[in-house]
């Protein structure tokens, strides 16, 4: 076990595979590939609906058919209806490639040229194929496709060159059309009769008549770069859609067979899939830059427009920082791109704009690569000047200007803070104060200056006036760090001296020198403690005020790629290259938990809750989320989750969650308690000792409790109920006691028939009818475990409680009964012993005190006659006593150093 557990991956929209769209109802839903699990989105939106299962490894091609799935890793096929898999096809020797619906069949490719037939109806009767065809030797397949109206017939395409046309059901061949010279990559059907549209690696198109075997009419491309995909408009444009390698997508008029539009960088990368959508003038393209997007032509030109769209990083993030109390991740990444991830909510991940990007590039004829700013190497972020001005700033690789982002509105600021104009260097480092006013700059030149964010105004520069050097360092600033009350001024140098500043007058406090080169540093706000990392590998903790070293921990074996304090302090999480993710108790000065990756993480971010940690990792583009299952199963000690000095190795988190995804790991993942085993984990869990813990219920669930008659006389109607005009037949009844219906005897109704209603009526009043509630009680008190018990009247309304209480009331106090024969004083003592129980455990303390209030109210008197009852109320108020002293004790310390700051003149 660990404290954190993966959980799943965001800010992964598509891979390289091929989508796979289809219309269910009134509503076109397309399925994408993220690696090891596929995505579905509803195209009215493109709003996140399916995450399917979590896979052994890349999906390689993708198929839907209504509720199914199909998905090709490997040489195996999983089946998946919705998000659970139900069957899994093995019958391939190689890597399958291709997959296609063919009726109610699916048809797979692999690379050695064998095509299987599936049925997938009696899925779970026959999970064996039902035909198997053998290409030539000569014949590598590299795409499949069924032209329409040719029953049980396909045509292929090869690498080699060469068209043929198959017939399933016979498994032969029956033409083989004469080729291009070039390697065929993608073929697709028309909505015309026998014809189809040929992609080749040359970057030709070819619009061919099948049944002829003749050319209809011939496209190229004018980039360089195969043709990757392809598709025909449906809506009656005479239109075919073509991508390539340079992510550009031509439109081709077919009446005119000439070049219509272009749409010149739709994408970062590659085309992977094209497909216009069944009757509309809709296009999707997806790409290997993971991205998706649609394109609408409604325009009078024909030009089609960006209709809607979802992307993620292209390249590598490399900073992360959780946003808005955890609900959202920053991320800058190698693409150039700034951006922001919700953890809640995948469709309010969005990029930050940098202003008309698009516009400056076709204006200036360049790529909007070149127009963006260059990737973020570090930022920072406060949360407080949100709605008030820009809160985030950020240094960008080789640029001698830090730019300000406004995250209310997710675009670029007006301000550009450019430190040392005279003598610029390239910005390292940045940090914004507490108060949300002041950014502060690190240049590689020894530079510190600190800027005003409201105005852009620069507002002095840091100098080391007591070594006569003319900046604040003399080489790399390498980190900076402001106080909680804007008091000092942390910043560190690339050759191991670290200052403390006084942040208002800009001055010098005082200096030490670590010893070797620094790395990176990071400073804790509330416990005053900096952290720094340096060449060898050591990660050391300094007293600010103090100056002094008050930690060091060593264990990584490759340089440390990142760090970061946990919100309260006591926790420093570090990352390095040597793929561990180390997690050290400030406070003990010891190692807790580490666990091993497969791919290093590069940056990580701790929520403020604690409960999510953030990474990424080499080469991957996402973000990675791990979640804290010591805090969520409710474990009072961190400890017992950790590793220790033990590294554990654990797998990456997946697209899919993990409860969804592959169990199949070195360390237990942490699955939430059943009803029935709440009781006995909660009594497992030790408690704090002279401290009470509270119910968690709602206020007005207790409250209520209290004031129920007066909730009730405020509810009570005005006017009794009028009597209908003609009431409707009933049987004249009579009340009892007992809850039970008796019937009113008509006239002339024997004496024998009253005599058997009063014989019931009488054998009634000794018996009390047991309820759940009173079931419960006795149960819990014989096993001397009220848990049970707590839970149940906890679940109750405080109208239900204020019957069941109300049900053991004694009326009848002249009846020469024997207390002990009473079944009321015996559920009575049961709830005092209930009560002594859960003073003395101090557990659910606010709602005892009312439920006690409550039976006080109604029982009092009853508790008052009996003497065995009087007993149990006097230990009831012994113990509430003592415990009540103990709690008021604290209230008075606490009192006591209100009234005393209070009244103090600072």
């Amino acid at each position: 076990m660990g404290i954190f557990e993966p959980f799943r991956a965001i800010g992964y929209i598509t891979t390289n595979v091929p989508f796979s769209v289809q219309r269910l109802g009134t509503e076109t839903f397309v399925t994408v590939s993220v690696g090891k699990a596929f995505q579905v989105y509803n195209c009215a939106k493109l709003s996140l609906v399916l995450v399917g299962p979590q896979l052994p490894k890349k999906i390689r091609a993708l198929a839907s058919y209504r509720e199914y799935t199909f998905a090709a890793y490997g040489s195996d096929i999983a089946v998946v209806k919705r998000a659970h898999q139900v069957a899994t096809w093995s019958g391939h020797s190689a890597k399958v490639n291709q997959l296609l619906i063919f009726g109610e069949h699916v048809l797979s490719v692999d690379v050695e040229g064998n095509i299987f037939i599936w049925q997938f109806k009696g899925i779970d009767k026959n999970p064996a194929p039902i035909g198997h065809i053998k290409l030539e030797d000569e014949f590598s397949p590299s795409c499949i496709m069924h032209p329409d109206t040719y029953l049980n017939k396909v045509v292929l395409g090869s690498q080699e060159g060469a068209l043929q046309l198959w017939n399933i059901s016979t498994k032969k061949k029956i033409y083989e059309f004469k080729g291009w010279g070039s390697s065929i990559t993608c073929c697709v059907s028309s909505p015309a009769l026998d014809v189809i549209a040929v992609g080749c690696a040359d970057g030709k198109i070819h619009v061919h008549n099948i049944r002829y075997d003749e050319e209809v009419a011939s496209f190229s491309h004018s980039t360089r770069g195969a043709v990757n995909a392809l598709s025909f408009s449906t809506d009656g444009q005479p239109l075919l859609a073509s991508g390539g390698s340079s992510g550009v997508i031509s439109i081709w008029n077919l009446e005119k067979r000439r070049l219509q539009s272009v749409i010149k960088e739709a994408h970062d990368s590659s085309i992977v899939s094209l497909q216009f959508f069944a009757n509309e003038p809709v296009l999707m393209s997806s790409s290997a830059d993971n991205s998706m997007k649609m394109w609408i032509f409604d325009t009078s030109d024909g030009e089609p427009r960006l209709l809607r769209f979802r992307s993620g990083h292209s390249a590598p993030p490399l900073c992360i920082k959780f946003y808005a109390n955890g609900r959202h991740i920053l991320s800058a990444g190698q693409d150039r791109a700034f951006r922001l991830f919700s953890v809640v909510q995948d469709q309010q991940s969005r990029e930050l704009s940098q202003r008309h990007v698009s516009k400056r590039a076709k204006k200036l004829k360049l790529k909007k690569e070149e127009i963006k700013l260059k990737p973020v190497i570090a930022f920072d972020v406060a949360e407080i000047r949100e709605r008030d001005w820009c809160n985030v700033v950020t240094c960008h690789m080789d640029t001698s200007r830090a730019y300000v982002w406004r995250l209310q509105n997710f675009v670029l600021g007006e301000h550009i803070l450019t430190p040392c104009p005279e003598n610029p260097t390239p910005v390292k480092a940045c940090a914004i104060s507490a108060c949300g006013n002041f950014a502060v700059l690190g240049t590689a030149g020894g530079w510190i200056e600190r800027f005003n964010l409201q105005s852009g105004i620069s507002r002095g520069n840091y100098v080391d006036a007591l070594e006569g050097e003319s900046a604040a360092h003399n080489g790399e600033v390498i980190g900076i760090a402001c106080d909680a009350t804007n008091t000092i001024m942390i910043s560190a140098g690339y050759h191991g001296d670290v200052k403390v500043w006084d942040f208002k007058c800009r001055q010098l406090k005082y200096k030490w020198e670590v010893g070797c080169s620094l790395v990176k540093i990071v400073f804790h706000r509330s416990n005053g403690l900096l952290a720094t990392v340096a060449d060898d590998l050591v990660i050391r903790l300094f007293d600010v005020i103090a100056q002094r070293l008050v930690r060091k921990f060593e264990g990584h074996t490759d340089r440390i790629t990142d760090m970061c304090f946990s919100e309260d302090g006591k926790w420093l999480l570090t990352s390095s290259m040597d793929g561990t993710l180390r997690i050290w108790d400030v406070i003990l000065a010891r190692q807790i938990d580490a666990i091993q990756v497969d791919l290093s993480i590069t940056a990580l971010s701790l929520s403020p809750n604690m409960d999510i940690l953030a990474t990424s990792h080499v080469d991957q583009n996402g973000v990675y989320l791990w979640v804290n299952q010591a805090m969520f199963s409710g474990a009072a000690s961190f400890a017992s989750y950790g590793s220790g000095k033990e590294i554990v190795n654990v797998k990456m988190p997946s697209a899919a969650s993990e409860k969804d995804g592959d169990k199949s790991d070195n360390r237990t993942i942490f699955e939430p308690l059943e009803s029935s085993d709440t009781s006995q984990f909660l009594n497992s869990i030790h408690q704090i000792p002279d401290l009470v813990t509270l119910s968690l219920l709602p206020k007005s669930q207790w409250q209520s409790l209290i004031n129920l008659d007066i909730i009730k006389a405020r509810n009570k109607p005005i006017e009794p109920p009028k009597k209908p005009d003609k009431a409707p037949f009933f049987l004249p009844s009579i009340p009892s006691l007992s809850g039970e219906i008796l019937f009113k005897p008509s006239e002339g109704t024997n004496e024998e028939s009253n005599a058997q209603n009063t014989r019931l009526e009488e054998s009634k009043k000794t018996d009390l009818p047991v309820s759940k509630f009173l079931q419960i009680l006795k149960s819990c008190a014989e096993k001397e475990n009220f848990a049970p018990f707590t839970n149940h009247i906890k679940s109750l309304s405080p109208s239900i409680l204020d019957m069941e209480l109300r049900m053991l009331q004694i009326i009848d106090d002249d009846d020469e009964q024997e207390p002990e024969k009473r079944q009321e004083l015996h559920f009575i003592e049961l709830l005092l012993d209930y009560f002594i129980h859960e003073i003395s455990c101090r557990s659910n303390f606010e709602y005892i005190q009312a439920l006690i209030r409550l039976f006080l109210k109604i029982h009092g008197e009853t508790v008052r006659r009996q003497s065995k009852l009087q007993e149990k109320a006097r230990k009831l108020l012994e113990v509430q006593s003592a415990v009540w002293q103990k709690i008021d004790k604290l209230f008075q310390n606490t009192r006591c150093m209100i009234t005393f700051l209070s009244n103090s003149q600072l």
